[in-house]
């Protein structure tokens, strides 16, 4: 594509003629779970793709054609390194070679449950920095209605007038919107390239060049009037889930009471065809999307001076699981004639959800810290992810034990926490004494012969 063009009226037509010809070549800053599996739809559509990062590992391993994201194996991997059309690298001076950039960083809370968009912030500013006439700028990090026109735009402008880029107009010069990600990790009937994608530009041009852009990669492309329309519909989705989901954690603690099975019970009204959807318990949430995103929206609605009750009490209930959890392991222990203290405990399963290395946000880490705070001697074992490093907000460094009778054996209790598909749940069943199952794992086996005590 020609970088040299000064005719202000043709930036978006030269920019969709090279998108349309696959002359385009985009960037795609952060290859984690959001940016890795897009950079390899857009490849696979024909595009040149440049991906930005700060982990020089990262880029090593890209390099070797192996996949860091195991769950995405290391065909997508050894295909993006054998290819002319892809590289990755740490150099963010390069990010005025890109004509389109996607912006795939990380939007965490901080300890008060408030949105922290320093990555999003410094990324805006670094391409600022680099900004030229011609580009389009999508941010794919979720985040609350308004950010994109609010706060990221207005930073790469100051980036950019800061760095002597030139008076560069959005819609005229250069375009920028928003399409949330919606990556599903491990779930391999909805992936990168057949989930529909959002798309709401900060104008009617931006929105057009990112749905070009898109339909080179994703099968169904969406646009929507604005990017905050985007922006709430992904909040939305997030929400839908973190409340529903607290839902059935709530009913879990009261119909245990009770002595009523909750699993049984959703089985019960799954078989309604209209009106009812399934939703699961579970220990605790992980993730990036249920734990964090429905907080972003609760500020945004402070600052207009609203209350989110239902988001804040889903919230509430959710982040009281892994404690829940705690107090179950130890009213077991306890009818063992043992406490929690001097007691050893496997935790079964670190990841977030089954069948990938993703602990992001796992419930598993505060399970983990809080028994270790009572006194429990703690090992654990997860065929996905060997170590457990020190997380943000837990002080942890484990490696994976062997799963094998004598493991089993030797613990005082198994608390469950992910249902891998790997895992040999009748070896746990014959061999451990006591089993607390978070996730149903146990349901169904024959020849149990642990203790289980649902959770």
């Amino acid at each position: 594509m020609n970088h040299t063009m000064t005719d202000q009226a043709n930036h978006a037509h030269e920019l969709m003629n090279a998108i349309a010809s696959k002359d385009a070549t985009v960037g795609i800053i952060g290859l984690g779970y959001v940016g890795l599996p897009m950079a390899n739809a857009l490849h696979g559509g024909g595009l040149r793709v440049l991906g930005f990062d700060i982990d020089p590992g990262k880029i090593e391993h890209l390099e070797r054609g192996e996949n860091y994201l195991k769950h995405l194996g290391e065909e997508m991997t050894g295909r993006l390194s054998e290819s002319d059309r892809f590289e990755a690298t740490t150099d963010f001076d390069r990010l005025d070679e890109p004509d389109v950039i996607l912006v795939c960083v990380p939007t965490p809370v901080d300890k008060n449950l408030e949105p922290d968009l320093s990555f999003v912030i410094q990324t805006a500013t670094a391409i600022g920095s680099k900004l030229r006439a011609g580009q389009l700028i999508v941010l794919e990090s979720t985040t609350y209605p308004g950010t994109t026109n609010e706060r990221f735009v207005p930073a790469i402008l100051d980036a950019a007038e800061t760095h002597g880029r030139g008076a560069l107009v959005v819609g005229e010069d250069v375009f920028i919107a928003f399409s949330p990600e919606r990556e599903d990790p491990g779930r391999k009937s909805h992936t990168t390239t057949t989930i529909p994608k959002l798309v709401g530009g900060v104008d009617s041009v931006s929105t057009e060049l990112a749905c070009a852009l898109y339909r080179h990669g994703v099968g169904e492309v969406v646009p929507v009037s604005s990017a905050e329309i985007a922006e709430a519909a992904k909040i939305l989705e997030n929400v839908f889930r973190a409340v529903n989901v607290a839902l059935v954690n709530e009913l879990k603690t009261v119909f245990d009471v009770m002595g009523i099975d909750v699993w049984e019970v959703i089985r019960a009204a799954s078989t309604k065809p209209f009106g009812f959807m399934p939703f699961y318990p579970g220990p605790g949430l992980g993730g990036h999307c249920i734990p964090i995103d429905p907080f972003y929206l609760s500020w945004k609605a402070r600052e207009h001076g609203c209350a989110t009750r239902f988001i804040e009490l889903a919230g509430e209930i959710n982040r009281a699981m892994p404690e829940y959890v705690l107090e179950k392991t130890a009213e077991a222990l306890h009818d063992d004639c043992k406490s929690v203290k001097g007691s050893k405990v496997l935790v079964v399963g670190l990841a977030y959800k089954p069948d990938v290395d993703d602990v992001r946000e796992t419930p598993a880490a505060e399970i983990i810290e809080r028994l270790i705070g009572r006194g429990a001697e703690v090992s654990y074992h997860d065929p996905h992810v060997d170590r457990f490093h020190n997380m943000r907000n837990y002080p942890l460094d484990m490696r994976s034990v062997p799963l094998d009778p004598e493991t089993l054996e030797g613990a005082d209790c198994v608390v469950i926490v992910t249902d891998h598909r790997v895992i040999d749940w009748s070896m746990i069943g014959e061999h451990a004494k006591l089993i607390i199952d978070t996730r149903n794992a146990m349901d169904g086996l024959e020849a149990v012969k642990a203790r289980v005590v649902k959770a």
